[in-house]
């Protein structure tokens, strides 16, 4: 597995280098405008990640997110805040979980980087739903191709009170479900969505799972909703939550001298 991933940053680098937007950071509600469905989730006051409605009661994040950052058992659903639109203390709508569904593949334990990268999404369902007009869900789509520029929407632990958009970045490989982007990302921007900004409407295709270093260049590693998005969907359908067990254990990673990865919670 090490020797995959070897050769597939390498691969990354070998390719075009792409012209990207600096991150813009939301001051104003005219600067947030058409982007408040993405919000900050909190977790007890402990940490945070980033999530995006994807319906008025299914926030769209990582699944890694969904286990406590220093002892790595599961949150409970009422412990999870989803704040909309989150800017300067104040937030377009707010709502407590109700269910989470983490996806069947995903598990903290696992050695096979590639596997956790692939399953790290997760929907949590909301106690109550989001039905103000500011706050429009967005839609999903495919993963992008190579080479296409993309846009994300992120809270980080330096902006942690207002999120961020960068509208301008790329996929710059792929990997199975696995995308790696150009997009700037830090510390609780995991869950953050990724968009497709070719149409009339940004469209969600992929949420940032982890950051890694090749090479002393940043890249950002993204899930492709490519199948796991429906899986999760017929999950939440069938009202299944579940999670696999987490050991009380560091999180696998490789040595810093081939490439580093780091996941995203704050």
């Amino acid at each position: 597995m090490r020797k995959l991933l070897t050769i597939f940053f390498m691969l990354l680098f070998a390719g075009q280098a792409f012209a990207d937007s600096g991150l813009k950071t939301f001051r104003s509600g005219a600067d947030s405008r058409g982007w408040e469905a993405v919000g900050r989730l909190d977790f007890a006051g402990r940490s945070f990640c980033t999530g995006s409605l994807i319906t008025d009661r299914l926030v769209l994040t990582a699944a890694h997110c969904m286990f406590d950052i220093y002892s790595h058992t599961p949150h409970r659903p009422q412990d999870v805040t989803f704040k909309a639109g989150w800017r300067n203390g104040q937030a377009q709508a707010q709502s407590k979980g109700r269910a989470i569904y983490v996806h069947p593949g995903f598990s903290l334990n696992t050695d096979d980087l590639h596997d956790r990268l692939v399953n790290d999404v997760a929907l949590i369902e909301l106690d109550q739903p989001v039905r103000t007009a500011a706050v429009r869900p967005f839609a999903t789509s495919g993963r992008p191709q190579k080479g296409q520029s993309v846009g994300v929407v992120s809270y980080a632990h330096d902006r942690a009170e207002s999120a961020s958009l960068q509208e301008v970045c790329h996929v710059v490989a792929r990997q199975g479900g696995v995308l790696v982007t150009s997009c700037d990302v830090d510390f609780g921007s995991s869950g953050a969505p990724i968009f497709d900004m070719s149409g009339a409407a940004p469209r969600i295709v992929s949420v940032i799972s982890a950051k890694a270093r090749f090479q002393g260049s940043k890249v950002s590693v993204g899930t492709s909703l490519d199948g796991s998005l429906s899986d999760l969907l017929q999950l939440a359908a069938s009202g299944r939550s579940s999670y696999k067990k987490a050991a009380l254990e560091p999180l696998p990673h490789l040595s810093e001298t081939e490439f580093v990865v780091g996941t995203l919670g704050e």
